[in-house]
């Protein structure tokens, strides 16, 4: 009979925090808190939420009638500050201090209260394939301006969860597939999977690849340049510009996907041109992605929220399905991936990693 693990998984956004409790590969309990932001105002910083956003864990537990005590292992999304190897981490030592240190979004809330219930009850916390995996090849990280090289950074939890599913799907293992994954949603990440390795993909922190619902993608340096000294704007309102006014809400004030499909439907042929130019941005990603894998691409993967979209996916068949078949896992599976990957290691699967270990 096979070992019952019972995991505990926390995952914070920016005004909700995400609970589940998993009984091996099954979630059994499930609950998306939100927070008011009024409240969340009133805290000064992050890190400072911690107790906040606990207390509130703690509450939608006891209502569940959910014992701590019979939990197995406490799993948090997070991560810290330097460039690691894909897979499952045990928190504490140097990440738990980067963590602390990198509380720049709330996801890192994950890691610190996991390892603060685990300690209370004496078991382990983990999390699984940081922001910052790191799997590039030494090519791909240069830039054109030296001392300014490629970083990885991409949604590395949900595209290799959507990596294994494909692989179990197609009857293969992940480690022996080439893929091309694209993550579309609020961020749009691109990355070409190569026999289980990310070796290069768009990065979505520091403005590479499509322009997405808020974020602007790459552009033209002079463009941008000519922006920084146009005394119109600061640092900071540079930042804002390019990360969360750019993109579909530079063009339609919104950067929500329905009312922009329904503002196509009623005859909005601005919004249909700008929406399609996310698409063929998305479509060029993919393409060279393809050119990465010098064509032999078993795969192409679409998840995250927006490729629930029919047109979307219809149309990147259209542009890219030449290039291998094409498959949709609409929506975002972060939590079962932090499940799935402490489980891979508890049953001895897959190896524990170590923060300490540096690079991919």
């Amino acid at each position: 009979m096979e070992e019952r693990i019972r995991l505990l998984v926390i995952n914070p956004g920016s005004t909700s925090t995400k609970i589940a409790v998993f009984e091996n590969e099954k979630m059994v309990f499930s609950k998306d808190i939100s927070h008011d932001a009024a409240e969340l105002k009133k805290f000064p910083g992050i890190l400072e939420q911690k107790p906040y956003r606990e207390k509130m864990i703690l509450n939608a537990l006891e209502e569940a009638e959910i014992s701590l005590n019979k939990i197995s292992a406490f799993v948090g999304r997070g991560g810290g500050l330097m460039p690691c190897r894909a897979g499952t981490y045990e928190i504490g030592g140097i990440l738990l201090e980067h963590s602390t240190a990198a509380t720049k979004h709330p996801s890192t809330l994950g890691t610190i209260i996991a390892n603060e219930l685990a300690q209370q009850y004496g078991k382990k916390a983990y999390t699984v394939n940081p922001p910052d995996v790191d799997e590039f090849t030494e090519v791909a990280r240069i830039s054109g301006i030296k001392g300014c090289p490629r970083q990885s950074h991409f949604h590395a939890l949900n595209q290799k969860e959507a990596g294994m599913r494909t692989a179990r799907e197609m009857g293969q293992r992940y480690v022996d597939m080439n893929l091309i994954i694209a993550h579309v949603g609020g961020g749009i990440s691109i990355a070409a999977h190569r026999k289980g390795r990310v070796v290069d993909c768009n990065n979505i922190i520091y403005g590479e690849g499509p322009m997405a619902p808020t974020r602007c993608g790459s552009m033209a340096v002079k463009d941008i340049i000519a922006l920084c000294f146009s005394g119109e704007y600061t640092e900071r309102e540079m930042l804002e510009l390019t990360r969360k006014r750019g993109g579909l809400i530079s063009h339609l004030d919104t950067s929500d996907v329905l009312e922009i499909k329904e503002r196509i439907r009623k005859g909005d042929s601005y919004a249909g041109l700008v929406y399609e130019a996310m698409l063929y941005q998305i479509g060029k990603g993919i393409g060279s992605c393809g050119a990465v894998l010098e064509g032999q691409v078993d795969a192409i993967v679409l998840t995250g929220g927006i490729a629930r979209d029919r047109d979307l996916v219809t149309y990147l068949k259209k542009m890219c399905g030449y290039l291998a078949p094409v498959k949709v896992y609409g929506g975002e599976f972060e939590m079962e991936a932090l499940a799935h990957g402490v489980l891979r290691v508890l049953r001895g699967e897959e190896a524990l990693q170590h923060y300490e270990e540096k690079g991919a």
